[in-house]
């Protein structure tokens, strides 16, 4: 294939232009915000995202190059088609579950990061343990897509796949790096923007090609391959089902997603974004769907990709490049290229960004170095960024199987996190022992259910296993849906177990190692005319006062909305009359 210096021109402008806003926003963010809250800024932006910018930026961080690129592939693959192209409303109705119920809690309460209320009521040995499973999500997820970003761009332009990722990953990291969440969002609307008009300007040119035959035929009736279409068979609907509430439930839990949230500049507005990413989503999907129709109606040995055809040639999962490729004038690639790029810089920043958020405030900040300042906690962001961001690359070069690693840390996410969450967040009286051991109960069940695509062998098999081609063992059992239940009963039992047991007197308080029953509950109770818990604020910050973040633990997760109330209580007013 010859070197084209027309798709090496566009990834150059779109780069280019990429940067020039990172590097604007990052300027933004210094002269806007105070030297006092640096590091809240970047992580959060201050909370004064607005409606506009915070629906692109919630967007554009669902709608990256695995989404793009996946659901072209799974309309385009044969007997799979339309009906397993899951992400598109899966993470809708994420999107639309998180707006309904997590955002405005998480919002109105103040937290900067996902993981503050579980170390809030769990502790910050828990909020460690919890780090792991999401820092692995984003760590991967970003060698994923830098990893699809380096074979898709060596279809197009025939350059070498190691010199196109390291070269994103460096721009990526950069504006990251020196704007934080600033440059980040509004890098997104760029790149959103490019996305939507590269692939809605390469639609009609790809559908008029000689060689495309009309998708309406070929949804419906076997032309070249199975109707793209697609269906169902009776023996995949568990497996359907287990992906469906993996890509809906488990795409809530994501700091990705809660660090857009907690920018907003009130709880309704959290709402109000997700409610437009997850039309968004919806909307953008709309051009991959139909350039895997396409896919799936083109006679390939009639274009000058000849044969065989990209999914006998393994490559079904680049058909969106080939696509742009082949299917289109050179000059429509060159938009195309610069929307696929696009989409994988505005999902790889933001896993950055949140995995150096969450490292540097729930484990630096709050586990080690309680009393660090605020310059300190920025430049140990800006040193995790850089780390997380060569690591992520690292693996997108030298990984052979990133994606069956984000595909099991993904399941972790779903399986531990999320009923962690739904107990931090709505289920009163749960605790560190029950957490403990519904993410140990989680954790067991998953691994032992095994990953095919690491080549993971199983160790309990559920009903409706199978041995493919390969030898490999299939699951059609929901187990990882299994999983996640489990994790969650799992925690309300043991945790309303260890609070009988401990109340009751069953068990005496100095058998309470982790100072999650008995502890606890005497705080409560001796801060009860406070109308707050200790850990929420110390007695001395009642005073009406702008509390700095980074001071203590206990300062920490200081609700600053909370001040407004607390001189209207009728509680506190009968403490002060007593």
């Amino acid at each position: 294939m010859a070197f084209h210096v027309e798709g090496l021109v566009a990834i150059v402008v779109f780069y280019l232009a990429i940067l020039a806003v990172g590097i604007w926003a990052a300027w933004k963010t210094k002269n806007t915000s105070s030297e006092g809250d640096r590091s809240e800024a970047i992580i959060v932006g201050g909370r004064d995202i607005g409606l506009l910018v915070g629906g692109f930026t919630m967007t554009a961080t669902w709608v990256g190059g695995g989404y793009i690129n996946g659901t072209a592939e799974a309309v385009y693959v044969p007997d799979y088609g339309l009906a397993w192209a899951q992400a598109p409303i899966g993470y809708s109705l994420s999107l639309i579950l998180g707006g309904l119920f997590f955002a405005k809690p998480m919002r109105s309460k103040g937290y900067v990061t996902m993981l503050d209320p579980f170390q809030q009521l769990y502790g910050k040995r828990m909020g460690g343990l919890l780090f792991i499973p999401a820092l692995m999500g984003e760590m991967f997820w970003a060698a994923a897509i830098f990893s699809a970003l380096g074979a898709t761009i060596s279809v197009i332009i025939d350059i070498n796949v190691n010199i196109s990722v390291i070269i994103s990953a460096l721009i990526a990291t950069m504006y990251t790096l020196v704007g934080g969440l600033y440059s980040v969002a509004y890098t997104d609307v760029v790149q959103l923007f490019c996305i939507f008009l590269g692939l809605w300007i390469s639609v009609p040119f790809a559908m008029s090609h000689p060689a495309v035959t009309d998708i309406g035929l070929t949804a419906v009736h076997q032309v070249y391959q199975a109707p793209w279409l697609g269906s169902i068979n009776s023996l995949d609907i568990y497996t359907w089902l287990d992906n469906f509430f993996l890509l809906t439930l488990g795409g809530i839990p994501w700091q990705a997603y809660f660090q857009r949230v907690l920018s907003s500049s009130s709880a309704t507005y959290a709402q109000v974004l997700s409610f437009l990413a997850a039309f968004g989503c919806l909307v953008m999907a709309i051009p991959a769907v139909l350039i895997g129709a396409i896919g799936a109606s083109t006679a390939w040995n009639q274009t000058e990709y000849g044969v065989p055809d990209p999914k006998s040639k393994r490559e079904a999962d680049m058909i969106l490049p080939i696509v742009l490729q082949y299917l289109c004038p050179v000059y429509i690639s060159f938009f195309g290229l610069g929307a696929v790029s696009a989409a994988v810089m505005s999902s790889a920043d933001s896993s950055i960004l949140s995995a150096s958020s969450m490292f540097a405030r729930n484990i630096y900040q709050l586990s080690f170095r309680q009393n660090a300042s605020d310059r300190e906690i920025v430049w140990v962001m800006r040193i995790t960024i850089l780390l997380f961001g060569a690591s992520a690359t690292a693996m997108a070069l030298l990984a052979s199987s990133v994606y069956g690693l984000w595909y099991l840390s993904s399941d972790l996410v779903y399986i531990i996190i999320f009923p962690q969450l739904l107990c931090v967040l709505f289920i009163k009286g749960t605790n560190t022992y029950g957490a403990i051991a519904g993410y140990l109960f989680g954790l067991v069940l998953r691994i032992t259910g095994g990953e095919p695509y690491l080549y993971l062998q199983p160790l309990i098999f559920y009903p409706g296993w199978y041995q493919d081609d390969n030898n490999l063992y299939i699951q059609r059992f929901p187990f990882k849906t299994l999983a996640m239940l489990t994790s969650f009963v799992t925690n309300v039992i043991v945790s309303y177990l260890a609070k009988y047991l401990f109340e009751s007197g069953t068990l005496p308080p100095k058998l309470d190692f982790l100072d999650a029953v008995v502890a606890r509950y005497s705080r409560e109770h001796m801060d009860k005319a406070t109308l707050v818990k200790s850990d929420n604020i110390v007695l001395n910050e009642l005073a009406p006062v702008n509390p700095r973040h980074s001071l203590t633990l206990s300062s920490t997760f200081t609700n600053k909305e909370a001040f407004n109330y607390v001189d209207s209580s009728p509680e506190l007013s009968n403490t002060e009359d007593n």
